[in-house]
């Protein structure tokens, strides 16, 4: 049995189908699923249920998987440590954010931890909560920042950052011309509100409105910040979204007026999935992050 086979499987395995397998691999499907044949051949076992529209893994296939992600795991981190000995922590950190303030925390860690480990090399993606998260169940991606709540199974946190909820009201709009820096929930009852698309947002945000004995009047759901800005700017409704938003961009067609009566703070944290072995590099990444929080232990 050679490494390649081990990793042949482990993208089989991830993937569940040979055609999408080989081409993360960069080969051909007949020569991979030879491979694959020789391995079970070599084991004595059957560790794919081969079905004419889908692959399972067998109860020998979930063993071996189990032991063949250690092994890759302990392949990478023995190689990692021997090239540090020389030349010093390298290597590449996987990363994936939504958006909001969690690209400008990723940008002040990496730039900090650049000028102490000049060799590492970063890759960075962005897209929504659910996406994040998948990529790291994945092992797509070593960690990344979500923001709260999340129900996400199998993955450590850690708090990084906390900023208020805010509104975003057209300048024309009569609740623009009062000259308070807040504004009460109850005020924006009336009016057609956006507000980020998530479900468990909708559920947060129509539980605030519970909480006044009202309901919120939503006209447009969101997955991006800019969208939100936008639709703001040209008078379509009232914006909820995290303070971050008001950083998108400045328009005197804008009013930013922070939320109160509830005063209510979204929470921004790190993740990284349990079940895997993180790499030297992603766990001094981890390290350097604590000690650059507030409230850090």
């Amino acid at each position: 049995m050679e490494l390649r086979h081990i990793r042949y499987f482990l993208a089989v395995a991830e993937e569940m189908n040979f055609t999408r397998a080989a081409d993360k691999l960069c080969i051909a499907q007949p020569p991979l699923s030879r491979q694959i044949q020789d391995l079970e051949n070599e084991l004595g076992v059957k560790l794919f249920i081969r079905n004419p529209h889908a692959l399972q893994l067998t109860e020998e296939g979930q063993l071996f998987r189990q032991y063949a992600i250690q092994v890759i795991d302990l392949v990478n981190k023995s190689t990692e440590e021997i090239r540090e000995m020389k030349q010093g922590l390298q290597g590449t950190l996987f990363l994936a954010s939504v958006e909001g303030h969690a690209p400008r925390l990723f940008s002040e860690w990496i730039a900090g931890f650049h000028q102490l480990h000049p060799h590492v090399q970063y890759n960075l993606w962005n897209g929504n909560s659910d996406d994040v998260v998948n990529r790291v169940m994945k092992g797509l991606c070593d960690l990344a920042i979500i923001m709260e709540p999340h129900n996400a199974e199998g993955v450590e946190a850690l708090s990084v950052y906390k900023e208020p909820w805010i509104v975003m009201i057209p300048s024309s709009h009569p609740l623009a011309r009062h000259e308070e820096s807040t504004i009460e929930l109850a005020e924006l009852a009336p009016y057609d509100l956006i507000i980020p698309s998530r479900a468990s947002r909708l559920q947060e945000i129509s539980g605030w409105f519970q909480m006044t004995g009202q309901k919120p009047k939503i006209c447009c759901r969101i997955a991006h910040m800019l969208n939100a800005f936008e639709l703001t700017r040209q008078g379509v409704g009232i914006a909820i979204y995290p303070a971050s938003a008001a950083e998108v961009g400045i328009s005197s067609d804008i009013c930013i007026k922070e939320l109160v009566n509830p005063s209510v703070t979204v929470s921004y944290v790190l993740i990284w999935n349990k079940d895997h072995q993180l790499s030297h590099v992603a766990t001094e990444f981890i390290h350097y992050i604590k000690k650059h929080i507030p409230d850090s232990e």
